[in-house]
């Protein structure tokens, strides 16, 4: 099993809850990434609904969640459908919610409509080994995160003082090199550095308010790509964009988040 697949296993404690034990490996300074501490919630959601695939992830974070301490989830079911079934769930530590979860899952291979295919393309990156790694140096905060996912990120997305640009694109896999799946996707939507670094500079921890994640395709082994952009930053508080592409190039998922521009 994969280092994702083994820190985020999920165990039924009967009555619509499980346990989980999160790792301090996936923290961006003291505490845990959002898209990894919140898939566990989405892995009981999944056996909730019955249905494989998110299709899309709305998290709202209450508090901090911290790795190394046990976690309880409590799942509901709203409505079972036979095509997409939605369902909420919460993370407990301490005896406190940490985050709130509500997810519509299904199978996103599944044709349930008609239209044409309309799709962004893929960011034109330079070759990896032209990229420059995320940095906790230059982010201003430690990353043990960087142990469970490789990032790269296009190197003229990274001159801070361009109040011009507030685009990041790069590449991103799992260290271990398995491969990327539907559930992980949320997870690889909130691992990038904010897109905010080369306005701001040294930036800290950015938290995240509210992540809504939606699932577009299962993804095909490999890199994935990746684009972010903030245009709106008011009184601490942003709102930035992204979207994943595949291997194949193929848009797989895509995000929107509020987050707290706090500082180190």
């Amino acid at each position: 099993m994969s280092a994702f697949e083994t820190e985020t296993a999920i165990e039924p404690t009967g009555d619509g809850s499980w346990r989980a034990r999160l790792t301090d490996a996936w923290n961006i300074g003291n505490n845990s990434n959002g898209g990894y501490a919140l898939t566990p919630v989405l892995r009981a959601l999944r056996e909730l609904t019955g249905q494989p695939d998110p299709l899309s992830v709305t998290t709202h974070f209450l508090r901090p969640a911290h790795g190394s301490l046990d976690a309880r989830i409590d799942a509901t079911l709203i409505r079972k459908g036979r095509t997409i079934s939605t369902a909420r769930g919460t993370l407990s530590q301490e005896g406190k919610e940490r985050l709130v979860v509500i997810a519509a899952f299904g199978d996103v291979q599944q044709q349930v409509g008609l239209g044409p295919e309309l799709s962004p393309q893929p960011p034109d990156l330079p070759p990896i080994e032209r990229c420059i790694g995320r940095s906790a140096h230059e982010q201003g905060v430690d990353l043990p995160l960087l142990s469970r996912a490789d990032v790269f990120l296009h190197p003229n997305h990274l001159v801070t003082g361009d109040r011009g640009g507030t685009q990041l694109e790069g590449w991103i896999r799992f260290a271990d090199g398995s491969s990327p799946s539907t559930l992980s996707l949320p997870f690889f939507a909130d691992a990038f550095p904010p897109a905010l670094f080369s306005v701001v500079g040294t930036i800290g921890w950015v938290p995240t308010v509210e992540l809504t994640v939606q699932i577009r395709r299962a993804p095909a082994t490999g890199w994935l790509r990746g684009r972010f952009e903030c245009d709106d930053l008011h009184n601490g508080r942003m709102i930035e964009t992204g979207a994943l592409w595949d291997a194949q190039g193929a848009l797989v998922a895509r995000c929107r988040q509020l987050g707290l521009v706090i500082g180190k």
